[in-house]
């Protein structure tokens, strides 16, 4: 299982990536992840990648690519993996390809999740992060117990700089305009499924499963 979840931010990525991490036992590698520990570090790398993320731009090719190449090859890839906010350019996909052709692991499935603005929008203004252990809440969807409080570690709950509705509407411009020619590109492989983001997670953990099934077993036909 070799997968590329593509979607909007608000769209639901890491949610979905981490139930399939659970359930199937893959890599789950998130861009936005590598990119927020590397801001973290603080490191000329980290200051430069922060000014990039907080202005809603997205960070350079060479430099997400160059985090994607180190982990992949630095990993266990032997059950699949999943690529979550990766990638985002036509040149960022064409050399994720090159990468796994050299690795003998090409990319099997390209899953699209499809999210309308207003269900963004409100998924990432109401987003709560803990400043100590990263967990994620929703004032609405999925609160604390305590406001402003994290329930596993009692850290304080904040908003990330870029989840207000300005830099969100400017991220999603940015997002389309990059996106739609590696959406085209999957699609050219024959390797894009186009799939609702907008329901429970289960149901759609449970949709993609079946798609992975039903190819699995044409392929096992062929």
């Amino acid at each position: 299982m070799r997968i590329v979840l593509l979607g909007a931010p608000g769209a639901g990525k890491g949610t979905l990536a981490n139930h399939l991490k659970t359930k199937c036992g893959v890599l789950h590698l998130s861009t936005g992840d590598m990119l927020r520990e590397e801001m973290k570090s603080d490191s000329s790398l980290g200051k430069e990648v922060k000014k990039y993320v907080e202005s809603g731009a997205l960070v350079p090719d060479e430099v997400v690519i160059k985090l994607i190449e180190n982990k992949l090859k630095g990993a266990d890839v032997a059950k699949g993996f999943l690529l979550d906010g990766f990638p985002r350019t036509a040149k960022q996909a064409q050399n994720l390809d090159e990468i796994l052709e050299g690795m003998g692991q090409p990319i099997q499935y390209s899953f699209f999740m499809e999210v309308s603005l207003p269900v963004i929008l409100q998924r990432l203004t109401g987003r709560r992060v803990c400043r100590q252990c990263g967990a994620v809440y929703h004032i609405k969807n999925m609160p604390s117990k305590v406001e402003g409080k994290c329930d596993v570690c009692d850290g304080e709950l904040y908003q990330r700089p870029d989840d207000n509705e300005a830099t969100i509407r400017t991220r999603m411009d940015v997002y389309t305009k990059s996106t739609t020619p590696v959406i085209e590109y999957y699609d050219q492989q024959g390797k894009l499924k186009k799939v609702n983001a907008e329901q429970e997670t289960e149901k759609l953990f449970d949709e993609l499963i079946g798609i992975i099934g039903q190819n699995d077993g044409k392929s096992d036909k062929d």
